[in-house]
């Protein structure tokens, strides 16, 4: 549905793409990552058209952005941050407005914009003036102007921005249900709404693509934070014996029935081979204190944790080129 090849884009000497490529396949909802400055509406608004790119490829539903941009931008909806609304036209009025202009043909508007107001969760305003709702409603008339000529490819950037945690909800439920009958590019700040919406991420920082893939991939590229390990009984023996194993930190113990998890956390940074290591000398330990090992699972980095430490690095690394690159 979308290919990016070497987007690069510049605005008067300043890099605010720099040569990022990622793919986005049907069905799939892509979380779009990356703190303030990354570059993330930037990439969104070349994506969507609005914006021309100073070098790379990007083609959506098989159309070149650049050497076809009307068939492209037919395939698309995109429902920019700060959405652009008329405040003195009514709800149904705005969105039947906006279907005409995207050459929805005149027998299908009615239905339309019915089906857009519906699955956007606005069917209950549409005769409401767009200027006394509330910025939460205003947000889901953003999402059914993007829905309304029923494209098979959403872009959306920061649908949930400036919304309180109720109205943050709502467009959540929306967008999970949207994902069931579009692709869906989603640039958003909120990890959890990533880890509930999402089947895999992209994550830029400083221009750059820093990760892309699954969930678990994103997650499997930082070190676990620690084991757990479930054995049958109470789990006392074994909680002595992980406590005893170098770097083991804040050893516990859950009882589940008849079974025992007992889990620590690693006191020390350890990479690759060392998590490995540990991790067979922290079981090697339980089953010599006569412990009956049923599962062994590594405690994973949150998402949240990943990214901080995947945008870190990737800021860390452009400000020591930029240190080498200024004279002395």
């Amino acid at each position: 549905m979308i290919s990016v090849q070497k987007l690069v884009k510049r605005y008067d000497g300043h890099l605010a793409v720099d040569g990022v490529s990622f793919e986005v396949q049907k069905g799939e909802v892509v979380g779009f990552l990356g703190p303030n400055g990354a570059g993330k509406s930037t990439t969104l608004r070349i994506l969507a058209g609005f914006l021309g790119m100073t070098s790379g490829k990007v083609e959506v539903c098989g159309h070149d952005i650049q050497d076809a941009p009307h068939e492209a931008k037919k395939m698309l909806g995109y429902m920019p941050e700060a959405v652009p609304l008329y405040p003195e036209m009514r709800v149904a009025e705005y969105l039947t407005f906006r279907a005409e202009l995207k050459g929805v043909p005149r027998g299908r508007r009615v239905s339309s914009v019915d089906d857009a107001m519906q699955k956007a969760s606005v069917a209950d305003v549409a005769n409401t003036t767009i200027g006394h709702l509330s910025k939460g409603y205003r947000q889901r008339v953003g999402l059914a102007d993007a829905l309304v000529a029923k494209p098979p490819l959403l872009i959306l950037d920061e649908p949930t921005a400036g919304l309180d945690p109720n109205q943050i909800r709502e467009v959540r439920d929306v967008l999970r249900a949207l994902g069931k009958d579009h692709t869906v590019l989603l640039s958003t700040h909120i990890l959890s709404e990533v880890e509930a919406s999402c089947s895999k991420v992209v994550v830029i920082a400083k221009g750059k693509l820093v990760a892309a893939g699954t969930l678990d991939e994103i997650q499997k590229k930082r070190r676990p934070r620690g084991v757990e390990i479930h054995v049958r009984g109470d789990g006392a023996r074994a909680k002595d014996a992980l406590a005893a194993v170098d770097g083991a930190t804040r050893v516990k113990v859950e009882i589940h029935g008849d079974v025992a998890r007992v889990a620590c956390a690693w006191g020390k940074k350890l990479d690759g081979d060392a998590v490995a290591v540990a991790t067979e000398r922290a079981v090697g330990a339980v089953v010599a204190a006569g412990e009956s090992v049923r599962e062994v699972r590594p405690i994973g980095s949150s998402l949240e944790e990943v990214f901080a430490e995947l945008t870190r690095a990737a800021s860390d690394a452009t400000d020591a080129g930029d240190a080498e690159e200024r004279p002395s």
